[in-house]
């Protein structure tokens, strides 16, 4: 069984740093989170949801898991070098470049401003990442690593 071998790629000018969603993005989930947490705010003021443990908390959790996520939208970050791919988000993402196995870069043409283009990604040890990007030029690297890594699958 011969040993696969190991990917090389390095970003045009080094270091490619995206936001991971744009802008309408973004502002679309605050169109969908703020008015949640305004109703939830309403409910537990009024008096309309009972004032216990049980429903208050669940309320509670679920206004405070959207507003988590939406700090991650608003501040999710992608980066590549030439040694890793990453991105923060609710959990922070990592892809060592030399092991990735295999990537695809899924995007809906026409819509980008809108659903950020993601690069699905797995390492030889079967690790899937999938990485969110919403710049053109991070777009470009993806698509540059695409290609990159499917003919140095194929050349062997």
């Amino acid at each position: 069984m011969t040993t696969p071998e190991l990917f090389s790629f390095t970003p045009t000018g080094g270091r490619v740093e995206s936001s991971a969603f744009s802008l309408p993005f973004k502002v679309l989930a605050t169109a969908l989170i703020a008015p949640a947490v305004i109703w939830g705010g309403q409910l537990w003021t009024s008096g309309t949801i009972a004032m216990t443990l049980a429903s208050s908390g669940w309320l509670f959790a679920a206004l405070c898991l959207m507003v988590y996520t939406g700090w991650y939208i608003y501040n999710g970050k992608t980066t590549l070098d030439n040694i890793t791919l990453e991105q923060t988000w609710v959990w922070h993402k990592r892809a060592e470049l030399r092991q990735l196995a295999y990537v695809k870069l899924i995007r809906m043409r026409g819509l980008e401003w809108l659903i950020a283009p993601r690069l699905y990604t797995k390492t030889y040890a079967g690790k899937l990442a999938i990485f969110y990007a919403s710049s053109p030029d991070m777009l470009v690297e993806f698509q540059r690593m695409e290609a990159e890594l499917k003919a140095l699958r194929v050349r062997r």
